[in-house]
């Protein structure tokens, strides 16, 4: 695939990285090199990177380190992914299990998120509640004190208003991707952009989102809300650069999303001369 041109500093808030020993018949694992290269074709300088969903009743250690591991020399900055016992649900049946269940030895402690915390290989967290459920008031309050970016993956099994009710306005920056939401739920996109009316240091991804009305809606609404999110490898970034170059929103509001807002949140992905 050519290169994409454009004028723009991109930074991608939202990129999955997983090794051949971790590839997984649910996602689509890419070399780290693979994956290198098509950020530049798309003229992505930096890219947040996690691991990918795990088998059930795993701990994500080995994965995160990988993760880490890989991340080295290139131009990637990891997050950690935690996992929790609760389930995200908003049904009575899920309420129930929630009063009954209790921490494992492979569900995220405080002190697991205390030691990705302060390890200066990772900048922030994953919480893929659908997928690895919901941590405990223990680890959100730990995520609290330790002040780092979450990134929430939202939608289907994990309604905007169960976010806003779990997670947001804890003390932390929470990015709710997809717009909150996954998969092109335009409805549930709305409600989010709803919540940023209402939560301060609550942010939006705009990975797999393919509306324009609800992309440019967040980016007139909210312009220092929205951050550039391309879903990688699962789409190549080339195609969510260009969801964004096609919105008709000002350069300097289209400038904030690519860039200026990711930067504010993880600091990591600032130029070297800002950071």
């Amino acid at each position: 695939m050519l290169e994409l041109e454009h004028r723009f500093r991109v930074v991608d808030v939202h990129a999955q990285l997983t090794s051949d020993e971790f590839a997984s018949t649910r996602g689509r694992a890419i070399s780290p090199e693979k994956l290198e290269r098509e950020m530049q074709q798309a003229g992505v300088v930096r890219s947040v990177v996690f691991p990918e969903p795990g088998p059930e009743e795993g701990d994500y250690l080995t994965r995160n380190n990988t993760v880490a591991r890989l991340s080295v020399d290139r131009p990637f900055v990891a997050f950690a992914r935690i996992n929790g016992q609760r389930d995200p649900g908003a049904g009575a049946t899920a309420r129930l299990r929630n009063l009954t269940t209790s921490r494992q030895p492979w569900h995220t402690s405080p002190a697991d998120v205390e030691q990705y915390a302060y390890d200066d290989r990772f900048h922030g967290f994953v919480l893929d509640a659908p997928n690895d459920g919901l941590p405990d008031e223990q680890v959100l309050d730990e995520l609290a004190s330790v002040g780092l970016p979450v990134l929430v993956r939202a939608g289907q099994g994990f309604a905007p208003e169960a976010v806003a009710e779990t997670l947001l306005g804890r003390g932390f920056p929470v990015v709710v991707a997809h717009l909150g939401g996954y998969p092109l739920d335009r409805d549930m996109m709305d409600r989010t952009i709803d919540l940023l009316d209402h939560y301060d240091d609550t942010y939006v991804d705009t990975s797999f989102v393919r509306f324009r009305d609800q992309l440019e809606r967040a980016m007139l609404e909210h312009p220092d809300r929205v951050l550039f999110g391309s879903g990688a490898p699962w789409t190549h970034p080339n195609v969510g650069v260009m969801e964004l170059l096609t919105l008709d929103v000002s350069e300097d509001t289209m400038r904030r999303a690519f860039a200026k807002n990711a930067c504010r949140v993880i600091e990591a992905l600032r130029p070297a001369a800002e950071a």
